[in-house]
């Protein structure tokens, strides 16, 4: 079955949440953002955000986790049902990434994904492209993250047309 066949666009996706802690914070950031803000709780204090706060691509890389776990379970609740799932993955990309708010320790942002369309693309192998809109929201309804992702559905044995 198709992604848009499954979920129709402008069906609103709640992938799952995550609660960012401040060890959390810190070892992501320690790896792939060392900034003072994103890595010392005291000398965050001092820049524009004001207390330590998650690297925004810690951000993004727990709206993949949750996207990923969403998509695991939603393939088991098909297969059960003796539905075939979507193949999604791999993504070639993504635009207009916006950090809308920082993400402080404590925080648990919830992640969505709508689906907005889907076209036929023929080449070597035949797909489809998704494009969604993908967010976060804090635990007081604010936004925190938005990007328009695009999505590969792979139909190796079929013919594709959206």
């Amino acid at each position: 079955m198709r992604l848009l066949e499954l979920y129709p666009a402008g069906t609103r996706l709640e992938l799952g949440a995550v609660t960012f802690t401040e060890d959390d914070i810190i070892r992501f950031a320690q790896k792939f953002d060392p900034q003072p803000f994103h890595i010392d709780a005291e000398a965050a204090r001092t820049y524009v955000f004001g207390a330590l706060c998650a690297s925004g691509w810690h951000t993004c890389a727990n709206w993949m986790k949750s996207f990923i776990g969403f998509m695991s379970q939603e393939t088991e609740r098909l297969q059960k049902a003796g539905i075939a799932p979507p193949k999604i993955g791999p993504s070639p990309g993504f635009s207009e990434l916006q950090w809308l708010k920082p993400v402080y320790v404590g925080d648990t942002i919830t992640f969505f994904m709508t689906p907005i369309d889907s076209r036929a693309v023929q080449g070597r192998n035949r797909y489809i492209m998704n494009s969604a809109l993908s967010e976060g929201f804090n635990q007081h309804g604010e936004p925190v993250l938005r990007f328009k992702s695009n999505l590969i559905e792979f139909f190796p044995d079929e013919e594709t047309s959206a």
